[in-house]
């Protein structure tokens, strides 16, 4: 048993030196797309549109993060259906911290949006069927969290909470995405409101928009490696990681 215990902590120490290796060229890409964003969003210019005005400029960060939130919520479903199927911790792990993530991205949305309804319709919320929408969304994700916190055993924990997040994500997809489109909403591309694409958004809102679009992603990626390494780190050092043969033959660092 010392030999495998050995060959782990020399794998493990290898991947986290190798996270420093050339192909974290993304990360830098992260910094720089959303400092650009960042500067172009508050400084380029935006059309003149009645009740928007100068507002315009939060469609650089509100939309770009509920973007991030369904990309992070989707790889999270993914690899519950892989943790079903290979029972690993890894994909357990993957999962759960990207629905964390998603969350986070979630809830920035929220407030950036919040934001934006003050200044365009008066107030920070209404009862306009997607913001509703947004909010029961997201409690069906904290829901999740509070199931996997009640949960003390490992496995037990892991596929309860990857069957709730197949059903989880359809659920969101269905409140963001599909029902406010079938009622009337304040929300453009929504009960017959034009949306931006449809709006005077030129070639510089576009290169800005999406720049911001894949900075957020990227963010959001490194900081969900970065947690599932602490994770699983954790796991070994409480030895979830090192009497079960299902996790000897993984690379569990390389997140």
């Amino acid at each position: 048993m010392l030999v495998p215990h050995t060959i782990s902590n020399f794998n493990i120490e290898i991947n986290m030196r190798s996270n420093s290796s050339p192909y974290a060229w993304w990360k830098l890409l992260a910094f720089v797309l959303l400092i650009y964003a960042s500067v172009m969003g508050f400084l380029g210019n935006v059309p003149r549109l009645a009740i928007l005005n100068e507002t315009i400029r939060n469609l650089y960060f509100h939309v770009p993060m509920w973007f991030a939130m369904t990309l992070f919520l989707l790889v999270a479903s993914i690899y519950s259906v892989a943790h079903l199927n290979t029972g690993s911790l890894k994909h357990d792990r993957i999962a759960v911290e990207f629905t964390r993530t998603g969350m986070a991205f979630g809830v920035l949305g929220l407030l950036t949006g919040m934001i934006w309804a003050k200044f365009t319709w008066g107030t920070f919320w209404t009862k306009d069927p997607k913001l509703n929408a947004a909010a029961i969304a997201m409690l069906i994700y904290i829901a999740y969290m509070i199931v996997r916190d009640a949960i003390a055993d490992e496995d037990k924990k892991g596929r309860i909470s990857a069957v709730y997040n197949l059903f989880a994500f359809p659920a969101f997809m269905a409140l963001i995405y599909i029902m406010p489109r079938l009622t009337d909403s304040l929300h453009p591309g929504n009960g017959g409101n034009p949306g931006f694409s449809n709006y005077d958004r030129d070639r510089e809102m576009n290169i800005i928009f999406y720049s911001s679009v894949i900075g957020f992603m990227l963010l959001g990626t490194w900081i969900t490696t970065l947690r599932i390494r602490l994770r699983l780190w954790a796991d070994k050092k409480d030895g979830l990681i090192i009497d079960s043969k299902k996790y000897a033959s993984e690379d569990l660092l390389d997140a």
